[in-house]
C-alpha cells in the first residue's frame, strides 16, 4: 500500500464505523443494515480500498436528511425550493466512496431523474458493486464516473457527457458532499472542484445560482479545515440545516447533528455567489485557500464575515 495513494495515508489504523443510534434511531433500517455497508464488507473494503471502504460518521446524517422518516422535518428539506422542484433532479455525489449516500440518492429518484456518484478510478469498482447491491429500485439512472478532485479532464468529461444526453443539456440540481474536508492537501483540489461543477455547462446560468451544494460534515480538527471554510465562504452562501420532529410537541427546531455524541456534526446547504461567476479561479491551490481571485481581485482574504462566526459560534 503506497503512502502516495490518498487513500491509504501512512500509518493507517481504522475500524468499520457504527451506526449512530442514539441521534438517528428512526432512520431507514434497511439501508443502514444492508451487508455491504455493515461491519464485515467494510472491513474487506478498507483492506482493499483503504478510507474510501469505510462508511464515515456524516455519511449517516446526509442519509437521514436525505430521506427522512415521517416524523422529521429539515428546513431547507433535500428537494423542495421552487427553483429545484420544478426540474428532474440530477446529482452529482462528490468523494461517494463506499456508496452508502449515493444508494440512500439513488432510492428517492423518479425515473426522469439522474445521479452520478464519482470516485477516484481505483475506488469505482467498489462504489458501482456497492449500488447495484444495495439499490431495490431500478439503477438505469444512476452512472459511477471516475473524478480525482481538480482533475480538469474528469470534470470535462462528465460536463461533455451532461450536454450529449438525447433530451439535450441536463444541467446539476444538486452537488453532494459527505466527510471530505479532511487532509490539508485535498482542501483546494476540493474547492476547485465545486467551483467547477457549479459553473456553466454544470450550472443552467451564471446569474441565477440554481445548483444547490449539500456537505455534511464531521469536525475533526477546526485549525485543518478552517482554511476550507474560509476559502468556501467568499465563493458561496450557505447555511446550516435545522431540524424538527413533529412527533413531539414540545420539539424546537435545532441545529441538525447538534446532539452528535462526540465529534460536531453539520449539514450545510449552500449556492454560488451570483457575483463570483465573474470572477477569475486562481490557478495556484494556495491561491485559491488565500482568497486570490474572489471579490474581482487578487489579494488574499478570507471570509470573515457572519457566515464564519456562524460555523465557530455552532461549535
Amino acid at each position: 500500500m503506497s503512502s502516495t495513494n490518498v487513500n491509504f495515508p501512512e500509518n493507517l489504523n481504522i475500524s468499520p464505523s457504527a451506526y449512530p443510534d442514539r441521534e438517528l434511531n428512526s432512520v431507514s433500517g434497511a439501508r443502514r443494515e444492508h451487508s455491504v455497508f455493515g461491519d464485515v464488507a467494510q472491513r474487506e473494503a478498507i483492506e482493499k480500498y483503504g478510507i474510501a471502504g469505510r462508511i464515515w460518521e456524516a455519511a449517516y446524517f446526509l442519509s437521514r436528511y436525505i430521506d427522512p422518516p415521517s416524523n422529521v422535518i429539515f428546513d431547507p428539506p433535500f428537494i423542495g425550493t421552487s427553483t429545484i422542484s420544478c426540474r428532474n433532479l440530477v446529482i452529482l455525489e462528490l468523494g461517494s466512496g463506499a456508496g452508502m449516500t449515493s444508494s440512500c440518492i439513488a432510492e428517492i429518484l423518479n425515473e426522469q431523474d439522474m445521479l452520478i456518484a464519482t470516485d477516484l478510478p481505483d475506488v469505482c469498482p467498489l462504489l458501482e458493486s456497492n449500488i447495484r447491491v444495495s439499490t431495490t429500485s431500478a439503477v438505469s439512472s444512476v452512472y459511477v464516473r471516475p473524478l480525482a478532485w481538480g482533475n480538469e479532464v474528469h470534470s470535462a468529461a462528465i460536463a461533455s457527457e451532461l450536454l450529449t444526453f438525447p433530451e439535450g443539456s441536463v444541467p446539476l440540481t444538486h452537488v453532494v458532499c459527505s466527510d471530505l474536508i479532511y487532509f490539508p492537501e485535498l482542501l483546494a483540489p476540493l474547492l476547485r472542484t465545486l467551483l467547477q461543477v457549479t459553473s456553466p455547462p454544470f450550472s443552467p446560468s451564471t446569474t441565477n445560482a440554481t445548483v444547490n451544494v449539500v456537505i455534511s460534515y464531521k469536525l475533526r480538527s477546526l485549525s485543518k479545515e478552517t482554511p476550507f471554510w474560509s476559502a468556501f465562504g467568499l465563493w458561496f452562501n450557505f447555511e446550516p440545516i435545522l431540524v424538527k420532529d413533529t412527533s413531539s410537541a414540545d420539539s424546537q427546531w435545532q441545529r441538525f447533528g447538534a446532539s452528535a455524541v462526540y465529534d460536531p456534526v453539520f449539514i450545510f446547504v449552500g449556492c454560488r455567489r451570483p457575483e463570483s461567476f465573474s470572477w477569475t479561479i486562481p490557478l495556484d491551490d494556495s491561491d485559491l485557500l488565500g482568497g486570490k481571485g474572489a471579490m474581482g481581485n487578487d489579494s488574499m482574504k478570507s471570509d470573515d464575515t457572519k457566515r464564519k462566526a456562524e460555523i465557530l459560534q455552532l461549535l
